[in-house]
């Protein structure tokens, strides 16, 4: 299956009826009085309407029904029943497991998401064998959702034993740190405390911010971007410091950290980064062909950035483009560019082609679409486009 055909194909679909059958497989493995048949037709009950994130809830909802109502037990069969860890190193590292179910399916990874939402609904105040379950299945998959509970309900306890976690010899343990407590977490509810203050998460993220895998270092940019949506101040005085003394890996991680700032020109993100309002780069010329295209065709922007001082500066530059929406109106959107740093009297292009095909995230629609250059957040209209149907 490509990635084309998982973006097309709703994710529902690819977390089906064998998901159930190979929970149930791995219970009864490990729990003999397990009523397989029972739990199946129940967790299968209308399955084909869920979509995925209430299939997963289901499933959770049918282990509740069909395990001991000794919750500290049915959570030690949960954990008996696990499977393989994931190999310890960045997924993007990983060597096959050899198991086709895991390696053909891009939904394997979400296959232990229902085990979380029954420790997160079902674990009572079992803390300690919530906390050990939660740590068990993210070495296998994550429990980057199911720890957001216990942050809620328990949140010192938690945070004292996410402390211990955040140097864990295994890499998935120390990411499930930086990405269960992001505020702002995606298909979780958000962590209101942590919105309002962020002080205990950024202690954390302190630990983090130079482990050795990127897979964890960009989870901590992450989190990052999303307390930089409540606490824009916080986030610019943590990076400045972490900037100050910051090797290659930490400075990928602050300008990952900074892109929501940068891309609304805050000033004093781009400061952090070296790109403050005091820089003498300008635009010397700009070429956009074509001028006037068809939807469905390229737009290839071209600038030449220059330095005209005595000397050098550096240049965040960036492209927005205003598209026209059905209604008239337009919306802007910014492509990233490229950063330089200038001699004096040096000059350099920036390239950017923009596909102006019909796309599932971004409809074309007639009309001139205004192009303007951003410098270290300065931001000049450079020319236009016009689109026809």
């Amino acid at each position: 299956m490509t990635e084309t055909d998982v973006m097309a194909e709703p994710l529902k679909n690819m977390f089906g009826p064998e998901m159930v059958h190979r929970t149930a497989t791995s219970i009864a493995a490990v729990y003999d009085e397990f009523d397989v048949t029972g739990f199946t037709a129940t967790a299968l009950d209308g399955f084909a309407d869920l979509e995925l994130t209430p299939r997963c809830h289901q499933i959770a909802d049918a282990m509740a029904a069909y395990l001991p109502t000794d919750r500290r037990c049915a959570i030690e069969i949960i954990i008996e029943s696990l499977g393989p860890e994931l190999e310890n190193c960045d997924p993007a590292d990983a060597s096959p497991t050899g198991h086709p179910e895991i390696d053909e399916n891009p939904m394997a990874g979400f296959f232990y998401m229902p085990h979380g939402y029954f420790l997160a609904a079902h674990g009572g105040d079992h803390f300690a064998e919530v906390m050990r379950a939660n740590y068990e299945i993210t070495k296998r998959a994550t429990s980057e959702f199911s720890i957001r509970t216990p942050l809620r309900d328990h949140t010192d306890a938690t945070l004292a034993e996410l402390l211990t976690w955040a140097t864990d010899e295994n890499v998935h343990v120390r990411r499930c740190v930086s990405e269960g407590t992001r505020p702002r977490l995606p298909w979780s509810f958000r962590l209101r405390a942590f919105q309002h203050d962020p002080t205990p998460v950024l202690a954390l993220l302190e630990i983090l911010k130079d482990d050795p895998i990127e897979y964890v270092r960009r989870s901590v940019a992450n989190n990052l971007n999303d307390i930089a949506k409540d606490h824009p101040a916080v986030v610019i005085e943590t990076t400045r410091r972490w900037w100050a003394d910051a090797d290659t890996n930490r400075r990928r991680l602050v300008r990952h950290a900074l892109r929501t700032l940068i891309k609304a020109g805050d000033a004093d993100a781009l400061d952090v980064l070296g790109y403050g309002p005091d820089s003498t780069a300008r635009v010397a010329a700009v070429s956009i062909q074509p001028t006037s295209a068809k939807i469905g065709d390229n737009i290839r922007i071209e600038l030449t950035i220059e330095n005209p001082s005595s000397n050098s500066c550096g240049a965040l530059v960036d492209l927005r483009v205003h598209f026209v929406k059905a209604n008239g109106t337009t919306s802007a959107k910014v492509f990233k560019g490229a950063e330089l740093e200038l001699d004096s009297g040096a000059s350099t292009a920036v390239r950017k082609t923009i596909s102006v095909a019909q796309h599932s995230t971004r409809k074309h629609y007639a009309g001139e679409h205004v192009v303007e250059a951003m410098i270290n957040g300065r931001i000049e209209r450079i020319g236009s486009f016009t689109l026809t149907a």
